[in-house]
């Protein structure tokens, strides 16, 4: 029987996320697994919890931005702040389960270049127009992504993946399950290599 895929949760609007989603499926597939990407929206974490964002928040937010800066460096990764923070990440999280619907792969694709568009460029891509051009960016046909994040069932599909977040305990992003052991923070990453590794402890 193939091994269970990781579960990777994650909001395009948290730049630990952008860190975790640049290393993720490389890790997963050093022990021989596979990664099922599920982009959230964290803002209905939030709403539901009363908590606002990390950034928004007194003392935590000015750690925020030295801590991301911080990993950028340890993780050897570009970052250029966003010139909106945070984003309402609906739009570029129904592209991906659109392009999902057709190719995981490609959707797969899709996610890392909007991540690095948004945390490594510093762009806003909350809007549609952003959206579509880094999709027509990789191949993508950038109509057909404009007129798939208004599908119902994609509207659907985020709704759904983010109700199954909040009822498995995700409270961040990101937030990755090796079978039922959850991991919250890109920071965890080499816990999970462990666990992967010598089967928990």
């Amino acid at each position: 029987m193939a091994a269970q895929p990781l579960d990777f949760y994650f909001d395009f609007a948290s730049p630990y996320g952008y860190f975790a989603a640049m290393a993720i499926d490389e890790l997963a597939a050093r022990h021989g697994r596979t990664v099922a990407w599920h982009p959230i929206l964290l803002g209905a974490v939030f709403k539901s919890t009363g908590v606002a964002a990390t950034v928004q928040r007194p003392l935590q937010g000015d750690y925020l931005r030295h801590d991301v800066v911080r990993c950028a460096r340890y993780y050897d990764l570009p970052l250029t702040w966003p010139e909106v923070m945070p984003i309402n990440a609906v739009t570029p999280s129904r592209a991906y389960y659109w392009a999902a619907a057709r190719d995981v792969d490609l959707a797969r694709s899709l996610a890392k270049a909007l991540y690095r568009a948004h945390w490594q460029e510093g762009r806003d891509i909350s809007g549609i127009d952003a959206v579509a051009d880094v999709a027509a960016g990789i191949g993508m046909d950038g109509d057909a992504v404009r007129s798939g994040v208004q599908d119902p069932a994609v509207k659907d599909a985020l709704r759904a993946a983010t109700d199954a977040a909040m009822a498995r305990g995700v409270f961040g992003s990101p937030f990755i399950f090796v079978e039922g052991e959850g991991f919250w923070g890109a920071d965890r990453l080499v816990q999970v290599e462990r666990w992967l590794a010598q089967g928990g402890w």
